[in-house]
């Protein structure tokens, strides 16, 4: 499998970055819809393309509204937006609001709420509720590749205080891909409990609990501009995974 880093910042984007937007060419599946997403056209490998909103805030869903031109670049056959309800209300109700965005986008807006699991281009997706000002989910994608072989999985945790409950551990344990946020260094641990956001020693806690394959570390504070704006060792030293910070445009194989 393959991981698009389209954007990796959180709250806004910066010289370096755009926010979120992570995408998986060969199953059509976005990942968010931040400001990133308008790298997404030559990607486009599939005629569906399937979008997981983690929450509605504007640096996971500002670039829904650059849809328009990017289906105009590279048509689908079918778009679909999957959310929790009231999330996905608000974004159709303000984002694309007539006086903020007056142009409907051709798609179906489909509710998680009461679906645990769900079947999108050969993966299994599942979802559980995250710490977070208004609530997110965080999202697991499993493709299983034979009878005789372990799924192929992938988990995506981002805007979250960090969950280090056992049930949490077991729903992301030794996946092949971890992306987990880390906004704040462990200077700003207590603003990062304040604001629903990880910090890097929790980010390391869960790292070695969960004992993913490869850890990507994600949704990096804007500000925060430096070569190493988290202090990635501290995750290192604390599990035996594959610890890459993730870039705007850098392409993750699992």
């Amino acid at each position: 499998m393959r991981l698009h880093c389209l954007g990796t910042v959180g709250y806004h984007p910066n010289a370096r970055r755009h926010t979120s937007c992570y995408f998986l060419p060969e199953s059509g599946i976005l990942l968010d819809a931040g400001s990133g997403i308008f790298r997404l056209p030559p990607l486009i490998q599939t005629e569906s393309l399937d979008i997981l909103i983690s929450h509605a805030h504007l640096d996971h869903t500002v670039g829904l509204t650059f849809l328009l031109d990017i289906l105009y670049q590279r048509p689908v056959e079918r778009l679909r937006i999957w959310g929790e309800q009231a999330k996905l209300d608000a974004i159709r109700t303000h984002l694309f609001s007539d006086l903020i965005f007056p142009a409907k986008i051709d798609a179906d807006w489909i509710a998680i709420d009461d679906k645990p699991t769900i079947e999108l281009a050969g993966a299994t997706v599942s979802w559980r509720k995250q710490d977070h000002p208004g609530g997110s989910v965080g999202f697991s994608l499993a493709w299983k590749r034979s009878p005789s072989q372990e799924a192929k999985k992938l988990v995506y945790a981002t805007d979250t205080t960090g969950d280090i409950s056992e049930a949490a551990r077991i729903w992301a344990l030794r996946c092949d891909l971890l992306l987990h946020e880390c906004y704040f260094r462990d200077s700003h641990a207590k603003w990062a409990e304040q604001t629903g956001h990880s910090w890097t020693s929790r980010v390391a806690e869960i790292a070695e609990q969960v004992q993913p394959k490869k850890l990507l570390v994600t949704h990096i504070n804007p500000i925060e501009t430096a070569q190493d704006p988290i202090d990635i060792d501290v995750i290192k030293r604390k599990c035996d995974a594959d610890v890459v910070l993730a870039e705007d445009e850098l392409v993750v194989d699992f």
